[in-house]
């Protein structure tokens, strides 16, 4: 089974994209991150020829997650359970299929609004923690997977590419993201490549992707059950040399 990850920042640019990408990797599920574009808007018909099901969760112009799937499946969550209930912002898919949880996120990055910004970066990973432990306790096969917008350590950045200060790197970030590993949670690019770069993104500006300044921010976790089936993870570079490309990859794992 293939499961991937790809935050294609715009779904209207880079439709095209996502079926060829589909059309030459065909994975069992593919999860999206940052759509922008509002739930209905999502182009579903367009992946349906390709024999993928399609769930949105969208706003106007910012954020919106998705999944596209040849599995039959039912969407169990379109928001984080915990977050206050007037939060509007589309961050969160959780669906079940074959047997297992799988939630699709894109974690908020929490350098803008300042203190405030950070804050509810915390507050929601927070939540996600808890929504984790949950289902670890209902002993159920559990992948989170998408943008989290952090670089788990000094290993998944370049060196210079981001501020000492920066919420992708914060020590607060980090703590947060190893609480879901202290779960029993496996990184599943780390359980295969332990070490060295990995990038998942590289900025649009300053000639990044050619000097190869890139971050390890898209990510795949898995609990105990799904760990032991991993075979493979790694990110496509190759579409980030690709023309208009977005500016992450798409992670791909494969369970035996």
């Amino acid at each position: 089974m293939k499961i991937a990850t790809w935050n294609v920042n715009s779904i209207r640019q880079r439709e095209t994209h996502v079926k060829r990408w589909l059309e030459r990797n065909q994975p069992d599920v593919l999860f999206l991150q940052e759509i922008k574009c509002e739930t209905a808007a999502f182009p579903a018909l367009g992946y349906h020829g390709l024999g993928y099901t399609a769930e949105a969760v969208g706003q106007k112009s910012y954020n919106g997650v998705a999944i596209l799937s040849r599995l039959p499946f039912t969407v169990t969550n379109r928001a984080l359970p915990g977050l206050p209930e007037d939060d509007a912002q589309a961050r969160y898919i959780e669906i079940e299929a074959a047997g297992m949880t799988l939630i699709g996120i894109y974690l908020p990055n929490g350098n803008s609004r300042g203190a405030e910004g950070l804050a509810y970066k915390l507050a929601w990973m927070e939540c996600l923690a808890a929504r984790a432990k949950m289902l670890l306790e209902q002993d159920r096969p559990l992948l989170i997977t998408g943008d989290f917008n952090v670089c788990p350590t000094d290993d998944d950045y370049a060196p210079g590419a981001l501020s000492a200060g920066d919420a992708l790197i914060r020590p607060e970030t980090r703590q947060r993201f190893r609480s879901l590993l202290w779960l029993g949670m496996t990184d599943a690019v780390r359980a295969i490549h332990p070490h060295g770069a990995r990038y998942t993104f590289w900025d649009y500006q300053a000639g990044a992707w050619q000097r190869d300044v890139g971050l390890r921010i898209d990510h795949a976790l898995l609990s105990p059950t799904l760990a032991e089936k991993l075979t493979a993870a790694d990110p496509d570079r190759e579409e980030r040399a690709q023309p208009q490309p977005s500016d992450h990859v798409p992670v791909t794992i494969e369970l035996k």
